[in-house]
């Protein structure tokens, strides 16, 4: 396992531990065996150079001394130092995930499928940036660019929820990148209509009924240009 370092600043001051990639990732995640993680539990104002914290600064910092407990704050609100190995292979995994999503969801002109070949062809013309958002977040970016090179089109659903106040703030993350609309009722409450691909409306109902434990209303809507058809 890699070894690198794990670091945060407090009040001003660096503290930086020495510890196994991998584990320490799986710490940060709350999954993890922090004596796994950790190589050794000194604490360090610069690990390279082998200067120890001072038991002062660290209980003024941290509220103790306890090398493996100062390890889980350091690991959890921290910066933990990624190899370029790792990196690539993270950055290849989400474009991965990304280009899977539309392979699932998305259709030419002639509602054919595309291949991974196709789409990974299309986005090397395109130049895209993949960041570190998740891929259902990146997806929908990539589509519109997508446009631009060859018939893309994937089948999006239009829905309207309104979402009890006290769930807000833990459910508008869920949704901000697909939001068509939103209005604060008078009660709190939030009503928002949401434009989301067709083969993510499962997930994001487990996912937004997971946090309001079934208290979301939701309504399935026409796009507008079928009112405009219809008349």
């Amino acid at each position: 396992m890699p070894r690198v370092t794990a670091r945060i600043k407090v009040k001003g001051k660096h503290y930086e531990i020495d510890v196994n990639l991998d584990e320490a990732l799986k710490v940060k995640a709350g999954k993890g065996d922090i004596m796994a993680a950790v190589i050794s539990p000194h604490v360090f104002t610069d690990l390279k150079k082998g200067l120890k914290a001072a038991e002062k600064d660290l209980m003024d910092a941290f509220g103790t001394i306890e090398g493996y407990e100062i390890a889980k704050k350091i690991i959890a609100s921290g910066e933990i130092q990624k190899t370029q190995e790792f990196r690539e292979a993270e950055k290849d995994a989400r474009i991965k995930q990304v280009i899977n999503l539309i392979m699932r969801n998305a259709s030419d002109q002639h509602g054919r499928p595309y291949t991974e070949e196709r789409l990974r062809r299309a986005v090397d013309e395109v130049h895209y940036n993949f960041d570190n958002r998740p891929a259902d977040q990146q997806m929908m970016d990539l589509v519109e660019k997508l446009k631009t090179v060859i018939p893309i089109k994937i089948e999006v659903k239009r829905i309207k929820l309104i979402i009890p106040a006290r769930f807000t703030g833990q459910a508008y993350g869920l949704f901000k990148d697909y939001k068509e609309n939103e209005e604060w009722l008078s009660n709190g409450d939030l009503e928002v209509i949401i434009n989301i691909p067709a083969g993510l409306q499962i997930d994001f109902y487990d996912k937004i009924n997971a946090i309001a434990h079934g208290a979301v209303r939701s309504e399935e809507m026409k796009q507008p240009e079928d009112s405009v058809k219809k008349k």
